[in-house]
């Protein structure tokens, strides 16, 4: 390994950040990338079918904008989102999006795609960064503004006679790779070609293609944005944040501080690579604030089997929140102050969620208590009074509680396994005889 062929990622210089005094005081827009990003990253994409019934969970959850398909990259893209809109499958209150390279005969083609349609995004970009400018593409900064300026100038040519709502979105692909003062010129030039109102604005995607810098580099780089924009209050900040350094969970959450407005992302961070953001992660870790998420987080467990049914992907059991084993102490300690703090908030009928070791409380998404105290040989004393009480309704002394955890831990030990709270059960009934 040499670490030397590496660089460290420039910081904004001169720059007055006011984002950290900020807080999160509501819910940014979400716009669910998953049958795009998510889908495009599959092993096996999802057929019709599968696409439907995943667009159908999502707009159950509450997403009021969803990246459908990439139309001109599969037969399969342009018949989901033709069938969306001509079996009038889309609520009167979701706008779907569809991802748009910049070259007309794609744009055309993307249009055709979208025709009929009450309210649809027209995502546009083309790439910005140093490398792909000058390597990949081989053009100079003036060519590649051109390009985005012209692709822009046909889109709304081809979309000017749409009956429903058209919302214009330009990304500079690879704005973390790419120069600041180059993406806010190029954003400038397609600002001024959409020249959006406050009654119609358009949307500006700044996103973390390849994550590589720290969460508050990228937090400078969007207020830095924020801060140079024309026409900004007619202008809706998306991010659209990766996960190649595991970070894009605080991307998002710095970046909404520093003043974007809405965040893309997917259901539990399917998505290239290391993936996207995680939209579930994210909306949970506002919830847990106190801060309606916009969401309907109760049906997690319904959408995750949905989930990893047509992905075939496994959620992970220590995923924040989700996972199955996230609320789980099998720690004497941890099992403790967990019952402890559960007894309190019962028999003080508190209004405020505040037990040790759990961020929420369970039962917010239906899961039972059942799960949260789980008994093998680590295990304590508070531990299986929980489980006798909650589960036998037998509430131990403190006495009883340390030789029956004496007891339990043997059985455990012996078996070389958990113990069920059927068989703590059984081991209590043998006790008090």
């Amino acid at each position: 390994m040499s670490f030397k062929k590496y660089r460290q990622y420039p910081i904004v210089e001169n720059f007055v950040r006011t984002w950290p005094n900020n807080q999160i005081k509501q819910a940014p827009i979400y716009c669910s990338v998953d049958l795009r990003d998510g889908n495009q990253a599959l092993i096996n994409p999802m057929g019709i079918k599968q696409k439907l019934e995943y667009f159908n969970t999502l707009v159950k959850m509450g997403f009021k904008q969803i990246e459908v398909s990439f139309p001109s990259a599969s037969k399969t893209d342009f018949d989901f989102t033709r069938k969306l809109i001509q079996e009038n499958l889309i609520p009167d209150d979701v706008s779907i999006q569809v991802l748009i390279p910049a070259k007309k005969e794609l744009i055309k083609k993307s249009v055709e795609a979208m025709r009929g349609v009450k309210s649809g995004i027209f995502h546009l970009y083309n790439p910005t960064n140093e490398f792909q400018k000058r390597v990949v593409f081989q053009k100079t900064d003036e060519e590649i503004i051109h390009m985005a300026v012209e692709s822009m100038s046909y889109l709304k040519e081809l979309t000017k006679d749409f009956e429903g709502e058209v919302i214009y979105q330009y990304s500079p692909e690879s704005f973390s790779q790419t120069d600041l003062d180059f993406a806010l010129e190029i954003c400038n030039k397609v600002i001024d070609v959409v020249n959006p109102t406050i009654e119609n604005k358009m949307i500006i995607n700044l996103p973390n293609t390849t994550e590589s810098c720290t969460a508050n580099v990228y937090a400078d780089r969007i207020e830095w944005m924020c801060n140079n924009l024309n026409k900004r209050e007619a202008v809706i900040v998306s991010v659209h944040p990766h996960n190649d350094r595991g970070t894009s969970v605080a991307s998002a959450e710095l970046a909404v501080l520093a003043g974007a407005q809405k965040v893309e992302g997917t259901l539990f961070g399917n998505g290239e690579r290391a993936g996207n953001l995680d939209i579930v992660n994210f909306a949970f870790n506002i919830y847990s604030q106190g801060i309606n998420p916009k969401l309907d987080l109760s049906i997690i467990d319904e959408v995750k089997k949905m989930y990893e049914t047509n992905t075939s992907l496994k959620i992970d059991p220590r995923r924040p929140f989700v996972g199955d084993m996230i609320f789980t102490a099998f720690s004497g300690g941890h099992q403790d102050a967990i019952k402890k703090g559960i007894d309190f908030y019962r028999e003080n009928s508190c209004q405020e969620w505040n037990v040790p070791y759990l961020p929420i409380d369970p039962k917010d998404i239906n899961r039972g208590y059942e799960d949260v105290i789980r008994i093998n040989s680590q295990s304590g004393k508070g531990g299986v009074a929980f489980i006798i009480s909650e589960f036998f309704g037998k509430i131990l002394t403190n006495e009883e509680s340390k030789e029956f955890g004496i007891l339990v831990k043997k059985q455990s030990d012996k078996l070389q396994r958990e113990l069920s709270k059927e068989e703590i059960i059984e081991l209590y009934r043998g006790y008090e005889i």
